[in-house]
């Protein structure tokens, strides 16, 4: 098989997503039951962190460990990426050692820089630009939540996602979402804090509306998503950005503007009382529990999709 990365939501098409939905919801399905899915026996995941993470780590290595694979855990500081050895030459030792790689850092250029010297497929964690598995996590969630059916994307055509916060990587990948997918977001973001459709890289710009007042980008949602104000790396910003973002907590008000079925969810860590009230992200129309665990069920399948292929 040619090789094939997954360092944006852009990576894979519409009909692999279908694909990957499906093959997550009988993984999940046999997870549950207690059945083996030992896919990836012998085969072995290198999980790299510059970036600090639980539902990252957790859900890559217990799921690979599921897959009937083994792990090997890297961060800068106990390993010679933190002594300023090349990316280029950890990439092509790395790649010789072990069959997948999932990196977590900071900017996008490290990670494609990985993954042109890689021999196996690279997996994005998490960088400043994007984050593609929360997103196939949150779009898994809300088709799950929706009723999966043998064509999963049908009940993403037309829908609203309200994005409620910062013009983060997860605005960014929202945008790819939307723009390959046939849904729509609306974005609203306090002043200075925009996203930048240019990162996103959209080939239809009509995928997304711009809000000033985050409760009309919520009228009409059926899901609203929203982050953490200060993201890793921005924590000299933290006080600008609580007054800045003052008006974008998704209370109980904004969440009555959407559609009455809408969901709420968050990539988590959440910060009750910031971002997202107490009474919202743990009330009826939050999924933010099942969107968590989700993120293990859809990289399952998409590492065994990047190594094996169709099954």
């Amino acid at each position: 098989m040619t090789i094939k990365h997954y360092l944006q939501f852009t990576d894979l098409t519409a009909d692999e997503y279908a694909y990957l939905f499906t093959r997550a919801a009988l993984i999940k399905k046999k997870f549950k039951a207690y059945e083996k899915h030992h896919t990836l026996a012998d085969r072995t995941l290198a999980m790299i962190f510059e970036k600090a993470s639980t539902r990252t780590r957790v859900s890559f290595e217990a799921g690979m460990y599921q897959l009937g694979g083994s792990v090997v855990h890297l961060t800068t500081g106990d390993s010679q990426l933190g002594r300023s050895e090349p990316i280029e030459d950890s990439a092509k030792v790395i790649s010789r050692m072990t069959d997948l790689v999932m990196i977590r850092t900071y900017g996008q250029d490290k990670i494609n820089s990985f993954a042109a010297n890689s021999r196996v497929p690279v997996i994005n964690g998490l960088t400043n630009e994007f984050h593609p598995c929360q997103i196939m996590a949150d779009l898994f969630t809300f088709i799950e939540h929706r009723g999966l059916t043998a064509h999963p994307l049908e009940c993403l055509k037309g829908k609203v996602v309200a994005w409620v916060g910062d013009g983060n990587n997860m605005a960014n990948t929202w945008l790819q979402a939307a723009d390959m997918l046939g849904f729509t977001v609306h974005v609203s973001t306090p002043s200075g804090y925009e996203v930048d459709p240019a990162i996103a890289g959209l080939s239809n710009t009509n995928c997304y509306k711009v809000f000033d007042n985050p409760m009309q980008a919520c009228e009409g949602a059926d899901l609203v998503t929203t982050d953490v104000w200060t993201s890793m790396g921005y924590e000299a910003e933290n006080e600008a950005r609580k007054k800045a973002f003052a008006d974008w907590c998704v209370d109980s008000e904004m969440m009555a503007m959407a559609k009455p079925n809408a969901l709420f969810m968050h990539c988590l860590p959440a910060h009750r009382g910031e971002e997202v009230a107490a009474d919202v992200i743990d009330g009826p129309q939050s999924v933010v529990w099942d969107e968590a665990e989700n993120r293990m069920h859809v990289q399952k399948a998409l590492m065994e999709y990047l190594l094996l292929g169709r099954q």
